[in-house]
């Protein structure tokens, strides 16, 4: 797959103020980074607009994590990141063919996260668990203007239940997107985190709700693999009393991914819909019949 016009214009700009040499860039994954393979070895990943400070974290982070001797994705040895056109470029080390990890990996990398003393030196933010929904539901322009207004005050009623959680885990690093799909799980069997950019301080339990509503909401993961990913990480978060506000944000989380794409992809406002019918309880009892994003 060729290069989009505006990313490869960015890639040549970063490369040259980086001084790295490209051959035969090409896509790797796009979507909300754009992420490039400059040459072989190294991979450039392009930020949307405005997130110099987010990327600049992301690579910090990957640094302190390293240290630490958790396993994830490395940045090249270069002041960055580069900043075109507003966006902010990010270099890092190529990683071996790869697929997604495993429940338990996730399980095992997010335990050996939660358990690390966070560095004073390290620019980490609080969790934000409604970062851009607004902006989602404003961009689902393709759902009806009575299901945006749903969908509005349901993000508000949400953000008031977040700050009336329970108490729970003491607070901690948390990943903050930790499921298998986050995790790169190597052809030798090693699994390495990925995607650090919304690594902060937060609940722990939100980096086990992905795992826990696959099982709960949707059918993907099977009861004995959520029951070893309990007992891998040691604390089962369906349990908590607090579970079903943060399992009704992720839900939100991940129907408005599909709704925000929604008005220029005709599969994508098919699951839109179905999402926010199974929200809005015009669909029935979980487990709902979504179908995963690949």
């Amino acid at each position: 797959m060729s290069i989009p016009a505006p990313y490869a214009r960015i890639l040549s700009a970063a490369a040259h103020r980086a001084e790295i040499t490209t051959e035969d860039p090409g896509v790797i994954r796009l979507g909300e980074n754009a992420v490039l393979r400059a040459r072989p070895g190294v991979v450039a990943r392009i930020t949307r607009p405005g997130q110099h400070a987010a990327a600049a974290r992301e690579v910090a982070v990957s640094r302190w994590l390293t240290e630490q001797g958790i396993a994830a994705v490395r940045p090249i040895d270069l002041d960055q990141p580069s900043l075109v056109e507003d966006h902010a470029v990010t270099w890092w080390e190529e990683l071996p063919p790869h697929g997604p990890g495993t429940v338990a990996d996730v399980a095992h990398l997010i335990r050996a996260l939660h358990a690390l003393s966070p560095s004073e030196h390290l620019p980490l933010g609080r969790l934000d668990p409604f970062v851009r929904l607004d902006q989602r539901i404003e961009q689902a322009t393709s759902l009806p203007a009575d299901d945006r207004d749903w969908l509005r005050r349901h993000l508000d009623d949400l953000r008031a239940s977040w700050k009336a959680l329970p108490e729970g885990l003491p607070e901690c690093v948390v990943h903050g997107d930790a499921w298998v799909g986050n995790i790169a799980r190597t052809e030798d069997g090693a699994a390495r985190l990925i995607d650090l950019e919304r690594c902060s301080i937060g609940r722990p339990e939100w980096d086990l709700v992905s795992t826990a509503i696959k099982h709960t909401s949707f059918g993907w993961v099977s009861a004995e693999d959520y029951r070893h990913f309990v007992e891998v990480y040691g604390h089962d978060v369906t349990t908590w009393s607090g579970f079903a506000t943060m399992r009704d944000i992720r839900e939100l989380r991940m129907c408005l991914y599909f709704a925000q794409h929604a008005p220029t992809d005709p599969n994508m406002h098919t699951e839109a819909r179905l999402r926010l019918d199974c929200l809005r309880g015009r669909s029935g009892p979980r487990p709902w019949p979504w179908t995963p994003a690949t």
